[in-house]
């Protein structure tokens, strides 16, 4: 086996680090490890903490490395945070061949037209990723090339971020002895190991509820149409728990776990919970609807931000494929049925949907999905091999496009 093939997803979340490595063999893709450690260096999925954040990534790396049994150079990088924001850009070029045929370099070219949408001097692209090109007025197109025409147009999604956030980001996994092959939106990420084609051209949400932020990206008629990240994640439930209970951090989140669901209307007035069982020292006996209710109270907010992103993008119940939740605060017992009720659409907890062999037997939980994306992403991507220097600019790969068009 050829170690120098094998591709690595490496998720930096505000709660945890996760690893995937894999490799294609003979057609089939192979997962030699994985790994996830907690992180303690970042909040809201921004760095705070440099030698938390490379402690943590570096612990993870140990792990993978120990499974596949080769060090790891380099990696595919995940990025969220709420200073992730998406706008629409058009790009317009004269097509350069004198016969007026559209060649692939026609295309880069309106894909960097696009790239010149205004942004603030603290802000940088992170990716342009177009919805469908325009040949002379003939729109809705998804591959121009070869086509012939005289001018050349896209209209693209352009996603954004803080410079400060992603070197900070950069600069972590650098220290922690990795080389950059990309760095790739975390909900695009995830999309590509949860969402089939065919979702993808009905109409479909993915929310990833992460430790921090809530993530999500809407896709339609096969192209990613809006994406943002909202500042409350499942860490905020878990802080509300601990204070409404008077507890540690540490017990409420095991209250959340065992006794926790969205829907207080099923807990009966009775039942009750005894702390002793999670901390001899404390003797409450808590109602364990009041918790419901704290967790019911926070989701509410959750999707009440999203439903208005979703408003904003002309798609509140109007996507029939429905929702896809990913991260590990999706695992919430009643969030299906509460996400259906408040969001009004189909709603399911994301699997994945590319058959893979090997070590796979925890790699269906959701907080492996964008780590898992990541390296279908670096798999499918083999020349997106743009190493990001730590103190440099970001290149991206000009491939990653192709993964969103039908």
């Amino acid at each position: 086996m050829a170690k120098d093939n094998i591709v690595v997803g490496l998720d930096v979340g505000t709660t945890k680090v996760a690893t995937c490595a894999g490799i294609a063999q003979e057609g089939l893709i192979k997962i030699l490890g994985f790994s996830r450690v907690p992180n303690v260096g970042m909040r809201k999925g921004v760095v705070v903490d440099i030698e938390d954040t490379v402690s943590a990534i570096s612990q993870a790396l140990e792990e993978a490395e120990r499974m596949v049994g080769a060090p790891i150079r380099s990696a595919f990088v995940s990025l969220g945070g709420n200073h992730i924001s998406s706008t629409i850009s058009k790009g317009v070029v004269a097509v350069s061949r004198a016969d007026g045929e559209i060649s692939n370099s026609d295309v880069e070219r309106v894909i960097e037209a696009a790239k010149t949408v205004a942004l603030p001097p603290n802000r940088e692209i992170i990716h342009v990723i177009p919805k469908s090109f325009m040949v002379d007025g003939q729109s809705g197109l998804a591959d121009p090339v070869g086509m012939t025409g005289i001018r050349l147009e896209t209209e693209a999604i352009v996603v954004g971020g803080s410079t400060s956030a992603i070197k900070n980001l950069t600069k972590c996994v650098h220290q922690s002895g990795l080389d950059i092959n990309d760095i790739v939106f975390a909900p695009l990420a995830s999309s590509r190991a949860l969402i089939t084609k065919k979702q993808k051209e009905l109409g479909v949400i993915l929310i990833d509820i992460g430790g921090g932020t809530s993530s999500f990206a809407i896709f339609e008629e096969g192209d990613i149409s809006h994406c943002s990240v909202i500042p409350v994640g499942s860490m905020h439930i878990t802080n509300d728990i601990a204070i409404g209970l008077r507890t540690s951090l540490e017990i409420a989140e095991k209250i959340k776990v065992k006794y926790g669901t969205a829907i207080p209307d099923i807990v009966s007035e009775a039942e009750r919970i005894n702390l002793s069982a999670f901390d001899p020292q404390d003797t409450q006996k808590i109602d364990r609807k009041y918790v419901c209710e704290i967790i019911h109270a926070r989701l509410m907010e959750i999707f009440s931000l999203i439903r208005e992103e979703l408003r904003k993008a002309g798609k509140d119940g109007m996507l029939p494929a429905g929702i896809v939740f990913t991260g590990g605060g999706s695992q919430l017992e009643g969030l299906i049925d509460l996400a259906k009720e408040e969001l009004r659409l189909p709603a399911q907890i994301g699997q994945p949907i590319v058959a893979i062999e090997g070590l796979v037997d925890k790699l269906s939980e959701p907080v492996y999905s964008t780590s898992v994306g990541l390296m279908l992403y670096g798999l499918e991507n083999p020349t997106s091999q743009a190493h990001i220097n730590a103190g440099g600019v970001i290149e991206k790969a000009r491939g990653f496009f192709k993964q969103f068009l039908p």
